[in-house]
């Protein structure tokens, strides 16, 4: 099973940027989709953006449309999100995630996610 580590984290204003890191080991990053999940404080873990495992395909929450971007290098064993034109309801944990499936479609429901990271916490002011 894959282990994943994020990073990049940390305190930015309103309008700002913020580039996430999700470092994986262990063997087989390359052949699962990937996602990013966030939890707000009092809310539910919602779905971010998830990516393939080729990186050909991505797909995003309708809230970060436009201004988040997955991207992966498979030979880092990496996935990475953009995020730009932050609001303060962008402040949440965000998480890493890997599929279920080998070589799955991405998909937005935790259900389809069998690997998790420990978070890392975005805040953004106004």
């Amino acid at each position: 099973q894959v282990q994943l580590v994020e990073s990049g984290g940390g305190l930015v204003q309103a309008g700002g940027s913020l580039r996430l890191s999700c470092a994986a080991s262990g063997r087989g990053f390359s052949n699962y989709a990937m996602g990013w999940f966030r939890q707000a404080p009092g809310k539910e873990r919602e779905f971010v953006a998830a990516i393939a495992w080729s990186g050909k395909s991505t797909y995003y929450a309708d809230s970060v449309k436009g201004r988040f971007t997955i991207f992966r290098d498979n030979a880092k064993n990496t996935v990475y999100l953009q995020m730009n034109s932050l609001k303060p309801e962008d402040t949440a944990v965000y998480y890493c995630a890997a599929q279920r499936e080998a070589f799955g479609i991405p998909r937005s429901l935790e259900y389809d996610y069998n690997g998790w990271g420990q978070g890392t916490q975005v805040t953004v002011s106004s």
